[in-house]
């Protein structure tokens, strides 16, 4: 049997970007409890401690998934306290492509924490996954995130109608993209 590869640690000036871990439970319960937040996010608030901690659980299974994927806890350098997370999921290795998404409190919004966030993983990405393309799901909605994103370099690509389901009803998405010739960030070959 192979070994779950050690989980990779990123720091930033600020941040330091870690494993989700069983502890966190209570942080992870209070956003993605959070209707106004999970309103961007693509699924219904968690209703417990229990779905806290089997989302923890999922999330550290994105390791071991057929195209896996990464879940990062956002916190600051000096404290434990979780901020938010970020994700690289959906890796399809022969298209060298995958997902990116996140979250954060709307107590810490507005602070530049998601711009750090994204900087460091995407470069993290396009390094050490030898990705290509990152795409992002964002709803129409979300003019926050998607400003971000498009800050970020990323490339509206589309609509898709109808694509998720969450909070009782449809809803539409927009697709954008960054690719690793675009990402000003890293000088990858």
């Amino acid at each position: 049997m192979s070994e779950t590869p050690a989980f990779p640690v990123i720091q930033t000036e600020r941040l330091l970007l870690r494993e989700i871990v069983e502890s966190d439970a209570e942080q992870i319960l209070a956003m993605h409890g959070d209707p106004e937040l999970m309103r961007w996010f693509g699924v219904d608030p968690l209703p417990d401690l229990a779905a806290a901690q089997g989302l923890i659980k999922r999330f550290a299974s994105f390791r071991l998934d057929e195209n896996p994927g990464t879940r990062w806890g956002i916190q600051v350098r000096e404290n434990n306290q979780l901020l938010g997370s970020c994700g690289l999921f959906r890796w399809d290795r022969n298209w060298r492509k995958c997902m990116i998404g996140y979250e954060l409190s709307t107590h810490v919004q507005k602070q530049g924490f998601m711009r750090e966030t994204l900087t460091a993983v995407m470069t993290w990405g396009f390094a050490e996954m030898a990705l290509n393309r990152i795409e992002a799901m964002v709803h129409p909605d979300n003019l926050g995130s998607l400003k971000l994103l498009r800050q970020l370099g990323f490339v509206d690509e589309g609509r898709m109608r109808q694509v998720g389901h969450w909070g009782g009803r449809y809803h539409d998405m927009l697709m954008l993209s960054l690719l690793r010739s675009e990402w000003p960030a890293t000088n990858i070959d």
